[in-house]
């Protein structure tokens, strides 16, 4: 299949099954999973813990090497790392010994791009996250969440068409991480490449999404796609509407979920399971 043919961003899921460990020990994380995630798309993965949202996120990196089915971004199959698909993790891995500036600009160092330019692109990352007067700082000396807005920048400055994020706020407060979701939010509406965003936090996929994959538990399966229309840009009172906390209590349905029994259906008040823009993809 012909790069072209895809938007870039493109991602194509066909029949996955990913399996850790080895012999006795291996057990199957994720089974079967289908899926496709359009260019420029905002689709948060939810599941319980354990249930291999992590894993899927590996795959799409280049890190794990699925055992059945193919991974494809933009019609290729993804067969390693690249800066092109670009993770950011719950911890930072950002370098003690150097500057917030070198840091973000570390990739271009590798990639033999000059002094000048990598600084200068930087510097204009930085700016996107809010710190461009930290640049002559050490991580140590920032926050929790301006580490990770550093790790942002530091991803985006390769310019990755794929933006994969593994519970990037899950270790801030509260008050945090909501200003996070809202800066995240922005800077993807100003650049608009595909982000995949693993949680396991309901609220945090609701305000974020475009879409929602919810996952089983171990091994892990797709049993809901829900499509959602919330108008952007999104504000904290979203939070407070009916729609989101009627969507709230579906997904904590699903979450709680048990094998053998029918899956809870989203019917609000008698409504055409696609009112609001849903749809229900089992």
């Amino acid at each position: 299949m012909n790069v072209a043919t895809h938007p870039a961003g493109r991602v194509d899921i066909s029949g996955i099954t990913i399996a850790l460990g080895e012999g006795q020990n291996a057990f199957r994380a994720v089974q079967a999973l289908d899926c496709q995630v359009e260019s420029g798309q905002f689709v948060c993965i939810l599941g319980p813990s354990g249930c291999g949202k992590s894993t899927l996120l590996g795959a799409l990196a280049g890190h794990l090497q699925p055992v059945e089915g193919s991974l494809k971004v933009d019609g290729l199959p993804v067969q390693g790392p690249s800066p092109q698909r670009g993770i950011v993790f719950q911890q930072h891995t950002l370098f003690p010994w150097r500057s917030v500036r070198e840091n973000v600009a570390f990739g271009l160092k590798m990639n033999g791009v000059g002094k000048a330019e990598r600084l200068a692109a930087a510097d204009e990352m930085l700016a996107l996250v809010g710190l461009e007067g930290f640049a002559g700082h050490w991580p140590d000396q920032l926050s929790g969440g301006m580490q990770q807005r550093v790790e942002i920048a530091r991803v985006l400055i390769n310019r990755p068409r794929l933006l994969l994020m593994d519970e990037p706020f899950g270790a801030l407060d509260a008050l945090t991480r909501m200003k996070m979701q809202e800066l995240l939010l922005d800077i993807w509406t100003r650049i608009r490449t595909t982000v995949v965003f693993v949680t396991h936090d309901i609220d945090e996929a609701l305000f974020l999404a475009d879409r929602i994959l919810v996952m089983s538990s171990r091994p892990g399966r797709f049993i809901e796609d829900l499509q959602l229309d919330f108008p952007r840009p999104r504000s904290t009172e979203l939070v407070t509407r009916p729609e989101f906390s009627r969507l709230k209590r579906h997904c904590l349905e699903l979450l709680h979920h048990e094998d053998g029994r029918q899956l809870p259906r989203l019917n609000p008040l008698g409504l055409p399971n696609d009112h609001h823009g849903l749809r229900l993809a089992l």
